[in-house]
């Protein structure tokens, strides 16, 4: 199995927390899949040169500005990061769901003025879906009793999401992505 990159991560950070508060069946797949043992790791890929001539090539760090860039939106529209890092523990359900109700609507009204999502999948969550040979594997993923090959019957169980389009402002420059919110110091009399 690949391992996702850092963008599809951090937004699987954002959404599924949400989903597994608010989908039980889902929840319920979750934590199945947490107590099965993680899937043995891919083996490394064979060299086909000789040790003599293997050299170390320096691979190229990703941009992640962009995914910062977006991190740092949620966090100043809707407090996400805080809202992440807080231990929620001690708090009772009527407090949490108060402070995500605030960070909710925070980050979906930045999220939508950044990015322009559309279903994957047009038809319903419910709906029933036949799924032919030939299938888009990275537009949808088939979960349950896989058996067999296409054509697959199943139903909808998330339609997905598409970002048609992405509205990053420019970054100024000189400006360091990293810091997603300042330090903030109040003044004042003391």
């Amino acid at each position: 199995m690949e391992p996702l990159g850092f963008v599809a991560r951090l937004w699987l950070a954002f959404v599924l927390p949400w989903r597994v508060l608010f989908d039980g069946v889902f929840a319920a797949r979750v934590e199945q899949a947490q107590r099965e043992p993680a899937p043995a790791p891919l083996p490394p890929p064979a060299e086909t040169k000789p040790v003599a001539e293997r050299t170390a090539e320096p691979v190229a760090e990703p941009d992640t500005s962009a995914a910062l860039q977006l991190l740092a939106v949620l966090q100043r529209e809707g407090r996400l990061i805080d809202f992440l890092r807080e231990d929620v523990t001690g708090f009772s359900d009527a407090d949490v769901g108060a402070a995500a109700r605030v960070v909710h609507e925070g980050c979906g009204r930045a999220l939508g003025k950044l990015v322009e999502l559309t279903p994957v999948r047009p038809e319903a969550e419910g709906a029933a879906i036949e799924l032919p040979a030939g299938y888009d594997a990275a537009r949808i993923r088939v979960t349950g009793n896989v058996v067999g090959n296409p054509p697959y019957r199943g139903t909808l169980a998330h339609h997905g999401w598409l970002a048609k389009a992405v509205h990053l402002p420019s970054a100024n420059p000189g400006h360091d992505a990293r810091i997603l919110a300042p330090a903030e110091v109040e003044l004042g009399a003391s």
